[in-house]
């Protein structure tokens, strides 16, 4: 059983006189900055000369270069994960280095001389400020790479409970359990997602039944995500009280006829590709020609032609519908 921390178990004290640098001011370090800000903390931003340095300076905040966040005791680098590697940044030995993901220490595309430590948010980034604001927070992984100075975990806490990343609870993991559980939801859980809505809308679709009834059926509606939703706050076993009878006998006695599909041995050879560090090597390529794979493979799944008709659906279907 992974350890669960709540705020008790942190103290903001731990970065008393202690000087904190965001690095990034997208989704994720806006939020960090002015969470880090709100619970009393000596916050400055680091960022390229861009649109988000006039936000942050918006936003009331000392900006500074990338470089010079080299000389903070605390330093989050709330950026991209293939980008900290490149980061003009030279951390002290006495330092303490924050990622909010934990694939760069885990596949040591990371190795500061001092503390380095893991605070990662399960929550989209604008979500972690509102989540903060509205006082409810929002559940974190957390966790310890490397400890110099014998204050990374107290430290680490402390930044996690100023973002309110404590307030829901937090699993404690290492960097290395973080980032393949994360890279196994993006590369061996939703490709297999996909493949079965496509398969289930290619055979309602044999049967006549119309795309925009079926997308409604799967999307649209809103009626799985309130499903989940309940899974959230009730439990997976209890929210099954709340289909029809005839919906619990159709789930429960069909389930076992994909029994014979052994999705588990692809699985385990995506989630050998990630744990090998394959995926990290092959992403640093990836990396380095420019990222041409990637943007063949956006240009197909965002065709033009797909983007009109959702759009479109939406304007007819759903909490966006225009009606005349």
């Amino acid at each position: 059983m992974s350890e669960i921390l709540h705020e008790s178990d942190a103290d903001l004290a731990a970065l008393a006189g202690q000087r904190v640098a965001v690095v990034g001011y997208g989704n994720q370090g806006r939020s960090w900055a002015l969470n880090l800000r709100d619970s009393g903390i000596d916050v400055t931003v680091h960022v390229r000369n861009d649109e988000t340095r006039a936000t942050a300076e918006a936003d009331g905040f000392d900006v500074a270069d990338i470089e010079s966040a080299s000389g903070a005791d605390v330093i989050c680098l709330i950026v991209p994960d293939d980008v900290i590697a490149g980061l003009p940044i030279t951390p002290r030995d006495d330092s303490l280095v924050i990622v909010a993901s934990g694939y760069t220490l885990a596949f040591e595309r990371l190795q500061p001389p001092g503390d380095a430590g893991m605070v990662a948010p399960r929550m989209l980034g604008p979500e972690v400020r509102r989540c903060y604001e509205e006082g409810v927070g929002f559940i974190t992984a957390v966790g310890m790479q490397q400890d110099v100075t014998g204050t990374a975990r107290a430290r680490t806490l402390a930044i996690a409970k100023a973002i309110g990343g404590l307030r829901q609870g937090a699993l404690e993991l290492t960097p290395m359990q973080e980032a393949v559980l994360d890279l196994a939801v993006e590369q061996a859980l939703s490709p297999m997602l996909r493949r079965v809505n496509e398969s289930f809308i290619t055979v309602m679709m044999e049967q006549g039944i119309p795309i925009e009834a079926i997308l409604t059926e799967l999307f649209l509606s809103g009626e799985v995500e309130r499903t989940y939703r309940l899974v959230r706050l009730e439990g997976g076993a209890a929210q099954t009280l709340h289909h029809s009878p005839t919906s619990q006998y159709g789930q429960l006695s069909r389930v076992g006829r994909y029994d014979h599909l052994d999705v588990a041995s692809t699985m385990r050879e995506l989630v050998g590709d990630i744990t090998s560090g394959r995926f990290a090597d092959e992403w640093d390529a990836e990396r380095d020609a420019g990222y041409p794979v990637l943007e063949e493979l956006r240009s197909k799944a965002l065709a033009p032609e797909i983007l009109e008709f959702e759009e479109d659906l939406r304007l007819k279907l759903g909490e966006r519908a225009v009606t005349k």
